[in-house]
């Protein structure tokens, strides 16, 4: 299954720096644009299999809702 994220990126020092803005803490660097998505992608699939190694079954999971403060 692909998901697809909204993608942030900006030049920094001439590094092409990225995040994923729907998961915090999805973030990387490439010298180019291609560099830069392989690496966002690998910093995904890391978080995500120590989410599942570190997940707990007692852990419970609420959504709840957060008005912006503009």
């Amino acid at each position: 299954m692909i998901r697809h994220f909204s993608l942030e990126y900006w030049v920094y020092d001439n590094w092409y720096v990225r995040r994923l803005k729907e998961i915090p803490g999805v973030f990387s660097q490439g010298k180019t644009i291609e560099e830069l998505e392989e690496n966002i992608k690998d910093a995904y699939h890391m978080m995500m299999e120590d989410e599942v190694t570190t997940s707990n079954k007692d852990v419970k999971i609420k959504e709840i809702g957060v008005e912006n403060q503009n």
